[in-house]
């Protein structure tokens, strides 16, 4: 009879907002007029309970509903859909937060490294970690091999493929990661350091798993997964399998209208951080305040708490803030994000000067001795 809770926003007045609590109670759960429920277990249990209903402004209110635990099967997709399935065809339903006990979440394995686990696997016990990306989309893959050698050399903790670089003509999949993993190691070798390459496995469904074992044989140190593309079942799949056994970095394309309107969607804490850690994640990749996209300041703390809010044996991951940042930022950015943070830096590392080198250098003297 265990129960779990999702909060919700919901939009319009007392009665409006009260009328959309017991449409999810009925819509994510049996779906079904509520005056034909038939009696006991299914009305008492499998559908779906109001557990707090309070004003939150003047046109929207703050509601908990509760969700037999049976009800998400033990599946994340299944989770997802008792979440927030039906209702997000509706307009002035917003996810808030979502509250598993220890029976849903000893379901799912989460982020195999976590904080501790990638500091552990990269050296680096407190500074923030610097994050780079491939760039940009049209180089062929001897060029991105190059640059890679140079982010590393550099100082770059981790070097990621960029998002859209999947398996053009121009620098195919296969030989790019080939490339791609041989030049950071050879940077390695000359600087003592242990940065890594991330290779990007989003891909048609059947190709997925094969680039991800195919990245992990040539030297790819982790793995970028857009799980608005690929679906979260899908990153969570590659972060279980131990034959992998490589770190997940989750990339937000597609992800975006989720949590654009205060009315409606998935709040920057649940998806960015909580759905993302569930999935198995180990660093949440999204656009940092400031950038050349929309999100706030508060919004960025917000997935910050989310990334690190108690979620029973789960660990913690990474908030990795990105999305136009130019080094000059950086000390900004650490007043707000400290040290537990990895850093996403990408066409401002060119903006800076000529020698992307020595632009990596000086990027990381800006965190050196933060902790």
């Amino acid at each position: 009879m265990e129960r779990f809770s999702i909060v919700y926003r919901l939009a319009g007045s007392e009665t409006d907002a009260y009328s959309k609590a017991e449409d999810i109670c009925l819509e994510q759960t049996v779906e079904f007029p509520g005056e034909l429920v038939p009696e006991g277990v299914i009305r008492e249990h499998i559908v779906g309970r109001i557990e707090d209903f309070q004003p939150e402004a003047a046109d929207s209110y703050r509601v908990t509903v509760s969700f037999a635990i049976e009800t998400a099967a033990r599946e994340l997709t299944q989770l997802l859909n008792v979440i927030f399935g039906n209702i997000s065809i509706k307009p002035g339903y917003r996810v808030e937060e979502i509250r598993l006990p220890e029976s849903i979440t000893k379901a799912y394995r989460g982020p195999r490294f976590g904080k501790r686990g990638l500091r552990e696997r990269l050296n680096v016990a407190e500074r923030p970690l610097l994050f780079s990306a491939l760039k940009p989309m049209g180089l062929s893959a001897e060029d991105l091999a190059r640059l890679a050698y140079q982010l590393a050399l550099g100082g770059i903790d981790i070097i990621k493929d960029d998002h859209g670089l999947t398996n053009q003509d121009y620098a195919p999949f296969h030989e790019r990661v080939q490339l791609c993993a041989r030049a950071v190691e050879r940077a390695n070798r000359e600087t003592g350091q242990q940065c890594i390459y991330v290779a990007n496995v989003t891909a048609p469904y059947g190709e997925v798993a094969q680039r991800a074992s195919f990245a992990r044989d040539c030297g790819a140190g982790g793995l970028l997964v857009a799980p608005g593309l690929v679906g979260f079942d899908t990153m969570r799949s590659l972060a279980e399998d131990d034959r992998l056994g490589l770190p997940i970095f989750s990339h937000p394309a597609l992800l975006g209208s989720y949590v654009l309107s205060p009315q409606h969607g998935l709040s920057h804490f649940a998806l960015f951080g909580q759905i993302t850690r569930l999935a198995g994640a180990d660093g949440s990749i999204y656009p940092n305040f400031g950038g050349r996209f929309s999100f706030s300041r508060e919004e960025c703390r917000s997935i910050v708490q989310g990334t690190s809010v108690s979620m029973g044996h789960l660990k913690t991951i990474f908030p990795c803030p990105g999305g136009g940042m130019s080094i000059g930022s950086i000390p900004d950015m650490i007043r707000v994000y400290g040290s537990d943070v990895i850093f996403l830096v990408g066409g401002g590392l060119f903006k800076h000067g000529p020698d992307i080198v020595e632009n990596c250098r000086y990027f990381r003297s800006l965190v050196e001795g933060v902790s």
